[in-house]
């Protein structure tokens, strides 16, 4: 599998095989696309592909509960909260393997809310758990909602980390933010892409709308 990365890249043992169970079941796509962050990238995971195998994502949501039990050692974890759509089957996975509820969020016009009869309480402990992590937006925008409702936003988790930041760099979040792969792929604002001028307007493959 080819991806386009920012030099110096390196992978660990556990992230390498990650990225041989993604090639295999071809979720890193090359191309034109444009993230839900509003960047453009010649590359973009799809993680439903990765998720779709039901066995294939049970293993997946355990590994990142693991990361999160470490992280947060003797801290209760009350709650799992993910935002919509590419957060609920990790974040559903993520939540099995802890042992807790799990809730969703969803957008109504441009902002976030908890719906279908979900809420939190006051002083619950969640974890925000995405598939993908690019800019951070919104999984922000999901730790405002949960602490709007009165909850504590105890950890940040996702499958891929594609943060532009290098491993010496702190962290986007205040709160520990775990991962399984850090992925730092090339990204282009979209009033400065090359590939625009080179392949066209991008496709759109996330489930954010965008304008």
């Amino acid at each position: 599998m080819t991806i386009e990365q920012n030099p110096g890249a390196a992978h660990s043992a556990e992230e390498t095989e990650l990225l041989e169970i993604l090639g295999d079941c071809h979720a890193v796509l090359r191309g034109h696309f444009q993230l839900s962050s509003g960047l453009h990238s010649p590359n973009y995971v799809q993680c439903a592909l990765l998720l779709e195998d039901p066995q294939r994502a049970r293993e997946i949501g355990a590994r990142l509960a693991a990361r999160l039990r470490t992280a947060l050692g003797e801290e209760a974890i009350d709650s799992v909260l993910s935002p919509a759509l590419g957060g609920v089957i990790i974040g559903h996975e993520v939540a099995a393997a802890l042992g807790v509820p799990f809730r969703f969020a969803e957008r109504k016009g441009e902002s976030l809310e908890v719906r279908r009869g979900f809420s939190l309480r006051e002083g619950e402990r969640v974890v925000i758990v995405e598939d993908v992590i690019t800019t951070g937006k919104s999984t922000r925008e999901t730790i405002a909602l949960a602490e709007s409702q009165g909850a504590l936003v105890v950890a940040v988790a996702s499958i891929i980390d594609r943060t532009r930041r290098t491993s010496e760099e702190p962290a986007i979040f205040e709160v520990p933010f775990e991962s399984l792969l850090h992925l730092a792929l090339t990204v282009f604002p979209p009033d400065d892409c090359p590939l625009c001028a080179a392949i066209g307007p991008p496709e759109k493959p996330g489930s954010r709308p965008r304008p």
